[in-house]
């Protein structure tokens, strides 16, 4: 099967409608996480990633359990066949409550799948791209770029080189940003 019969055939509709919850969760970069999960769906369709639908359809729900605490992972488990593996994925890059936030990283560093990998290095993307000093102070995006240099790199080194460079050169234009 190719690219487009693969996307064509592949069902997203459930989890969309499942991720439209998140339309009330505002972002302090403006807009909202629904809109954050479709870029980082974009990026990982960017990068052709278009055969795991596993990792496309987690990636609209990527944020789902950290942002709405109430959900139960039932709800995305019962939504197709996917939903279970959908679940694994998701929790794999879900913070823990326990955790704090370079514990949380290191983790999915050391312990996540490639997909969990992947999916983490889309969606710093999406956060790097939306980073800016009318939202945050000089100090908090260069707080987030180390943690992305030491954290996320490795990751996108060992999944996928061309993420290595994308994520290289956000960081170089928001530290410049920085230092003007």
């Amino acid at each position: 099967m190719d690219d487009l019969s693969t996307l064509r055939n592949m069902v997203l509709a459930p989890y969309i409608l499942k991720a439209t919850a998140l339309i009330g969760i505002k972002r302090k970069v403006g807009g909202n996480q629904f809109r954050h999960v479709f870029a980082t769906l974009g990026i990982l369709l960017d990068y052709k990633l278009f055969r795991d639908a596993v990792l496309l359809k987690a990636s609209l729900l990527h944020d789902f359990l950290e942002d709405l605490p109430a959900a139960q992972v039932d709800e995305i488990r019962w939504i197709d066949q996917d939903g279970h593996k959908v679940v694994d994925l998701v929790l794999e890059v879900t913070k823990l409550n326990n955790e704090t936030k370079p514990q949380y990283m290191q983790r999915v560093l050391e312990k996540g799948s490639t997909n969990a990998k992947i999916l983490k290095c889309a969606d710093r993307i999406s956060n790097l791209t939306d980073l800016h000093l009318d939202t945050h102070t000089s100090g908090k995006i260069t707080e987030y770029l180390d943690q992305t240099e030491k954290y996320v790199l490795p990751m996108a080194r060992e999944v996928n080189l061309n993420m290595v460079i994308e994520i290289k050169d956000l960081i170089a234009k928001r530290r410049a940003l920085c230092n003007q």
